[in-house]
């Protein structure tokens, strides 16, 4: 069968169980949830070994060590997706809420509430997980889901696919609540971005290229994960030992995530501690690439370019740069960022004011680690990615923001003159 037509039955059947899950109750949502999270955990071997298919082909196609981890599923991983699982179980229903209700003059009644998106299709790279976190959090919000995973996490993402199937089945959920399109081939990404008739909203999740080649061909309107190219600024009046452990964090906890700081801003009034800011780095074999001044501080260290400042490593490597002051801060970030997350070290409240106000980007910190920019952390359970749009939500997408409204009105006869 053509690809098209794979495409376009994959997406009627996700109009059809999207009619039906729209009314599923908050009881046989979680009763699904919570099957889930028995069967990953009792397949939690074989997600592993069908795992290491993915990871030995990344090998053979010398993937970067950070996509390499990206990839990886492992016993810790698969029990972080159950405690995702529990926290969205936990969360409420976010159908059917009132959001906000009034009387008009004439005696009309009107009540704004919730309700799903519809049909959602996610299309990303490398995260197998976000197999289970994309489905579990569209369910929640009584929406049905089209997957198409990254050709390097096929394997593990097909078979995360399957497990959720069955328990959603099994629970009994509306039949193709879930699917994921069982082709790498890249004529159905575009097939996809073509079903405007079905898919309500298309949320991609990955780097530029992908990113743009989407939005070029969508006719569906898009809700975008860009890259992360998140900023910390260490000001005057910061702490200086509270930044070296924020700093630290920021990058070397998980330097391939979305989250990880790629840029580090040290206020010109305390260039004499840039030494000591970055000892946690060096130690932690990090590559600094700064300018003309923190280069000469290390003979390890690279100066950086032009493309320093607007690159998003995924790696151990961190650009540094002294600016001159907050106003330059914020210069250098709104000019380089990609509208993600950003942090400033300072205990003073009217920087950190000026900062907030005058930052573009949807995530920002005082005195805590960029790597705060999670969903979970959030308190949404998990995120579908991580929003540099201002339409329809920002930051992390949970199972709140993927729910639009409906508007009803009451009356008694009222007629308009």
């Amino acid at each position: 069968m053509k690809t098209s037509k794979i495409i376009e039955e994959i997406g009627a059947k996700s109009k059809k169980a999207s009619m039906e899950i729209a009314n599923a109750s908050s009881e046989l949502k979680n009763k699904a949830l919570e099957n889930l999270k028995k069967n990953l955990k009792n397949y939690s071997s074989a997600i592993i070994e069908t795992n290491k298919k993915d990871i030995e082909n990344a090998y053979k196609m010398k993937l970067s060590s950070a996509l390499i981890d990206r990839l990886a599923l492992n016993k810790d991983r698969i029990d972080g997706m159950i405690f995702s699982l529990d926290e969205i179980i936990k969360i409420k229903d976010p159908v059917g809420n009132i959001l906000s209700e009034w009387e008009r003059p004439n005696g009309l009644k009107i009540k704004k509430i919730s309700v799903p998106i519809g049909v959602i299709g996610i299309i990303y790279e490398s995260r197998p997980n976000v197999t289970v976190d994309a489905s579990a959090i569209a369910i929640k919000a009584g929406n049905t889901v089209i997957l198409r995973g990254g050709k390097d996490s096929f394997h593990s993402s097909q078979k995360l696919n399957e497990i959720i199937n069955k328990s959603f089945l099994d629970s009994g959920l509306p039949k193709n609540v879930v699917q994921m399109i069982p082709t790498s081939d890249r004529e159905a990404v575009d097939q996809l971005l073509k079903l405007e008739s079905y898919i309500d909203i298309i949320i991609p999740r990955g780097g530029k290229n992908l990113i743009k080649n989407i939005k070029q061909k969508s006719s569906i309107p898009l809700i975008k994960h860009l890259d992360g190219i998140c900023h910390l600024y260490v000001d005057k009046d910061a702490d200086i030992s509270l930044a070296k452990k924020v700093i630290l964090n920021s990058k070397m906890r998980r330097t391939g995530i979305c989250g990880a700081a790629e840029t580090l801003l040290i206020d010109r009034s305390i260039e004499k501690y840039s030494s000591e800011i970055l000892q946690g780095l060096v130690d932690s074999n990090c590559e600094i690439r700064g300018d003309k001044y923190i280069k000469s501080l290390n003979k390890n260290f690279k100066l950086a370019n032009e493309n320093d400042w607007e690159t998003e490593y995924l790696d151990k490597i961190i650009s540094v740069k002294i600016v001159e002051d907050i106003e330059d801060a914020i210069n250098h970030i709104n000019k380089y960022s990609s509208g993600h997350t950003e942090s400033i070290i300072t205990n003073n409240k009217k920087t950190f004011k000026s900062f907030y106000n005058k930052i573009n980007s949807a995530i920002i910190l005082q005195n805590a680690s960029t790597q705060f920019a999670d969903g979970g952390e959030f308190g949404f359970g998990a995120e579908i990615g991580i929003s540099t749009d201002k339409i329809h939500v920002r930051g992390p997408v949970g199972s709140e923001h993927l729910t639009s409204f409906k508007y009803v009105i009451y009356g008694d006869g009222q007629i308009r003159p």
